[in-house]
């Protein structure tokens, strides 16, 4: 698991998949997956990688890294789309303004706390 990980580019190095699996972050067909546990084509992994999770189908398996375009090609990914996030108003003021004043302070200060 820990080989084909970092053989199909979802992790940086080979120790990083095997601490993501020894961590509880990788599953295979829903269960807790081990660094040496095989993987055969068929097999659904969800991959906790840099906080995100990815739900990936296993196409082809390979034992060495190759380059990024023969790696996606192993690998089937369904992970959903993020959900859109809303747009928080963002107060700005024009560049070159200066400071605020004491007014603005107060009325930015509401605004922050969601009082406004």
């Amino acid at each position: 698991m820990d080989r084909w990980l970092w053989a199909v580019r979802l992790t940086k190095t080979r120790p990083d998949a095997a601490a993501a699996c020894r961590g509880g972050h990788v599953r295979v067909n829903d269960k807790p997956a081990k660094p040496a546990t095989t993987v055969v084509p068929g097999d659904q992994i969800r991959a906790r990688v840099n906080d995100t999770t990815r739900i990936i189908e296993v196409v082809r398996v390979i034992q060495k890294r190759v380059g990024a375009a023969d790696a996606a090609t192993c690998f089937i990914d369904r992970t959903p789309p993020p959900p859109k996030e809303m747009a928080i108003p963002v107060a700005k003021r024009d560049r070159g303004a200066g400071r605020p004043t004491k007014r603005e302070r107060r009325v930015l200060d509401q605004f922050r706390s969601g009082s406004l």
